[in-house]
């Protein structure tokens, strides 16, 4: 099993909204790119909720977010794992990212998104027990690996309009 190891967030300190993933697969890792697999739906997601071409340069996407105060991580700064599946991930291994930290640093964050299942189960295994987080409210979306294909694209892009819509229509577990 090879050792893999995250990214840094993207983020501003005005972020009001997190985006977390697991951990980045293969083809992310190569490109040192979040999301870079051609098949993974984040960036023609966000490209639909923040009206913007999911095919601009990585950098213009990366401006879309923050500009729309989004911040995007993921929940483990590093961990063995074969392949690109969170369920060939080593348990042993995984080391979370300092997520208390980051909240500190990002006080007006009101809401985390979790893209898939494994992201908020790490999440609340080894980041909520210690990292004393209060007044957030959070909301597992379907995730947009190509893995996912039980969902189609149309079902996950209305699950994600909840990073876009205003916080009182926001249902979540806190």
């Amino acid at each position: 099993m090879q050792h893999i190891q995250s990214f840094a967030p993207i983020e501003k300190p005005d972020a009001r909204i997190l985006i977390l993933g697991s951990m980045p697969g293969d083809a992310s890792l190569r490109a040192r790119q979040y999301y870079a697999h051609p098949r993974n739906l984040f960036w023609r997601i966000m490209g639909e909720l923040l009206d913007t071409d999911p095919a601009s340069p990585y950098d213009q996407r990366i401006q879309a977010l923050k500009s729309a105060r989004i911040a995007l991580w993921d929940v483990l700064r590093s961990c063995r794992r074969k392949g690109s599946l969170d369920s060939n991930i080593d348990h042993e291994s995984l080391v979370p990212n300092d997520l208390a930290a980051f909240f500190r640093c990002h006080p007006k964050i009101t809401h985390v998104f979790f893209n898939g299942a494994k992201a908020e189960e790490y999440y609340r295994k080894h980041v909520l027990p210690v990292a004393g987080i209060e007044a957030i409210e959070y909301l597992r979306l379907p995730s947009t690996s190509p893995a996912n294909a039980s969902l189609s694209y149309e079902h996950k892009l209305e699950a994600w309009r909840a990073v876009t819509r205003p916080s009182n229509s926001f249902v979540g577990w806190r």
